[in-house]
């Protein structure tokens, strides 16, 4: 079915210039915009049968009892297929027999668990939503149910211990498939194994409740208009009053934030602070240390040390000892950097508050005080910049130039809403139909509040050689425009946009044949790394001008100034928020490798050692409104610095100099998109950089903005 659709594309070449929705070559962005425009509009106007693209399984439309049903089916041939292999007995076990049916099931099953799924996310109708919540829990609990099956287990370790792999990948695969069911215990003895259950239950409690408390403090601080000096009147606007006229500010991390970056008066932002810095003090610091000990003893009936090395063995870093390395070496190297960021903030507080202290209360404001002198950037007018249509049409663009892709709509697709657009991507080069992705960016009611992508089908290659195509939903809370005129996004959207197709791309330019390691479902330190790699064209003078137009003239991007002072923004005084959020993560890496840690002694030490002698605010418990340490992260909150040092390795090395080189995107694409989980990641990157991946490029271009900044500053 998939080459007729491409053999009918390539004979019908008016059809396809008419529909395609990003050019190849030096087309005009105007074009790209209005291609983009007229296709959405005919879309939503085409009257004829919907239907689901060719090539994927996933439902779309279900009703809230068709999705009952379905998840019910899906849980019984689950069971079915894992009862069949449980049977086989041991001295008979062959991949055909073992492996095979697990991997099929599991290819085969994800765009229908996902067909349950995903609703909830972008359904119009609450039932739908309530229904896909239920088939979820449902589908989980039977998932959980099957990680447990000892007869499965031991018929998959049989095949193992054969040693008859098929290739590298299936022996990846199988070796995974082993850890799964260890990970639950299955190797342990009966009394372990009833340890690990319960443990990990209690941690699952403790860790909802330490959230739990966060999530119902209702603390509060009251404030004069006159203590609230700076703050935008629409900021004020959108707060409480109390009987004596003060405005009430609830510590909910958007008020406090705001107020930290805008507030002139020194008392007013530490007060705010050092309440921020004290909730659940107490009540959350021994959830922690519970969480905390209980998590050392689960890692302890795996053989390991404690709750770090367990965590980060799975993962790219591999051990607690390379995360406490890599961690210490980035804020060394950033030391004498952050010392002259400290320095200027510290003079320009002087300059405005005499002899005061400055305190980590005064951060944000004095960084937003020194970004206002320095940059002349209004992002309310860069905002007209940005149309919608004019920012996706530019990313289409650079992504198949860059990748060797082609875009083309499905017009006749069927979907859950008119805004919702379907997208088919084939290679440039050979016309194969590559996968779809379906496009739902607009904000409505009862929509999911965030921007992310969501795979619906994983890319698979079966027993039998068929190829299954990736398919993925690019959700967001756009804003549409009126009148006819495509919305406006704010420069972060932008950039929150670029990041997720980066996420897309990678999805569908997977290669690998089993649905385990397809696309998003990598390594969590490494599944971030591609969509920072594409993050940086954000901040090219290049792309800059290829993703904006004037919204009265679409003709008309944004000027050389505009591009450069965007570029020297993104990386204004970086390096002490990075030292900020490295203390953090030494913190949760400290408390889960080491037994019988005073918390709350070990914050008052880290703090000034690596914030350059700051001290914490007194009397604040950081440790107690730490949820990324509680649950989430636990041990792996370093994973988002790690992956942000290799993609700008990646980028400085390879495409920094040519943001076009359609030879190196390809070698992007075919050795670390094509990829995904089937490799180490480690063995991914060195292949494509022609050696391990390092943070000298990370540091270097700190240091390149920062000597920059301070030449202009001063």
């Amino acid at each position: 079915m998939e080459m007729t659709e491409n053999q009918s594309d390539k004979t019908s070449k008016h059809k396809r210039e008419r529909n395609l929705l990003a050019f190849t070559g030096a087309a005009a962005l105007a074009a790209l915009a209005l291609s983009l425009a007229i296709s959405a509009l005919n879309f939503r106007r085409k009257k004829s049968k919907k239907k689901d693209p060719s090539g994927s399984n996933a439902r779309i439309n279900l009703s809230a009892s068709e999705i009952l049903k379905l998840a019910d089916r899906i849980i019984a041939k689950s069971k079915e297929v894992h009862d069949a292999v449980a049977s086989v007995p041991l001295d008979k076990v062959t991949y055909a027999n073992v492996i095979s049916p697990l991997a099929d099931l599991e290819a085969h099953q994800f765009p229908l668990v996902q067909s349950c799924v995903f609703p909830k996310l972008v359904s119009t109708l609450e039932d739908v939503r309530k229904a896909s919540a239920e088939a979820e829990r449902r589908i989980d609990a039977h998932v959980s149910m099957c990680s447990k099956r000892e007869d499965v287990y031991r018929v998959v370790k049989a095949f193992a211990s054969k040693g008859e792999w098929m290739n590298p990948e299936a022996k990846h695969y199988i070796k995974c498939l082993v850890r799964d069911f260890e990970q639950n215990g299955l190797n342990l003895t009966v009394t372990k194994k009833e340890e690990v259950q319960r443990l990990r239950a209690q941690i699952e409690e403790l860790s909802l409740r330490y959230v739990r408390n966060l999530n119902d403090d209702s603390s509060c601080l009251l404030f004069s208009e006159a203590e609230l000096v700076g703050l935008p009147p629409e900021y004020l606007k959108s707060l409480d009053k109390a009987g004596n006229d003060k405005y009430k500010i609830t510590l909910r991390s958007h008020n406090v934030l705001a107020l930290l970056e805008f507030c002139q008066v020194g008392t007013t932002r530490r007060m705010v602070a050092a309440a921020y810095g004290k909730r659940c003090g107490e009540v959350n610091l021994s959830v922690l240390e519970n969480l905390v000990e209980l998590r050392h003893k689960y890692a302890r009936l795996f053989g390991y040390s404690n709750y770090a090395d367990y965590a980060v063995d799975l993962r790219m870093a591999k051990t607690s000892t390379k995360v406490f390395e890599f961690l210490e070496d980035i804020s060394a190297s950033l030391t004498d950097l952050a010392t002259r960021e400290l320095a200027l903030l510290k003079d320009l507080k002087k300059k405005e508050e005499g002899e005061l202290p400055f305190g980590m209360e005064d951060l944000l404001y004095y960084v937003k005080r020194v970004e206002e002198a320095q940059f002349d950037l209004d992002f309310g007018a860069l905002k007209q910049y940005f149309p919608v249509d004019v920012v996706l049409s530019g990313i289409l663009k650079i992504t198949q130039d860059l990748f060797g892709l082609r875009f083309q709509e499905v017009a006749d697709a069927e979907v859950w809403h008119g805004d919702v657009s379907v997208i088919s991507v084939f290679d440039l080069s050979s016309g194969e139909l590559l996968g779809y992705f379906y496009l739902d960016i607009y904000m409505r009611e009862g929509k999911y509040g965030h921007t992310c992508v969501v795979a619906l089908q994983n890319g698979a290659l079966s027993y039998s050689g068929e190829r299954q195509i990736p398919v993925a939903l690019l959700i967001s809370q756009l804003q549409k425009g009126n009148g006819g005129h495509s919305g406006l996004l704010r420069f972060p959207e932008v950039v929150s946009l670029f990041h997720e197709f980066g996420h897309v791309v990678q999805h569908i330019c997977n290669r690998a044949s089993f649905a385990r390691f397809s696309g998003l479902r990598v390594d969590p330190d490494f599944v971030e790394i591609p969509a920072l790699v594409l993050e940086n064209w954000c901040y090219e003078s290049f792309s800059l001008k290829l993703i904006s137009g004037f919204h009265q003239d679409i003709t008309k991007p944004i000027n050389d100034e505009i591009c450069k002072s965007l570029k020297r923004w993104r990386n204004s005084f970086s390096v002490l928020k990075l030292k900020q959020e490295i203390l953090y993560c030494l913190f949760d890496q400290i408390i889960h490798s080491t037994d019988n840690v005073d918390i709350v002694e070990l914050f008052k030490h880290l703090h000034p050692k690596v914030m350059l002698g700051l001290p914490m605010l007194e009397g604040t418990n950081p440790a107690s409104c730490f949820p990324r340490s509680a649950i989430g992260f636990e041990a792996a909150c370093y994973s988002r610095i790690w992956s942000e040092v290799f993609a700008t390795d990646i980028f400085a090395s390879k495409f920094c100099d040519d943001l076009v080189n359609h030879h190196v995107g390809m070698q992007f694409r075919n050795k670390v998109l094509a990829m995904g989980g089937a490799k180490e990641p480690i063995e991914i990157l060195s292949d494509f950089l022609g050696r391990e991946p390092s943070i000298d490029a990370f540091i270097d271009s700190k240091t390149k903005y920062n000597i920059a900044h301070d030449a202009k500053f001063s």
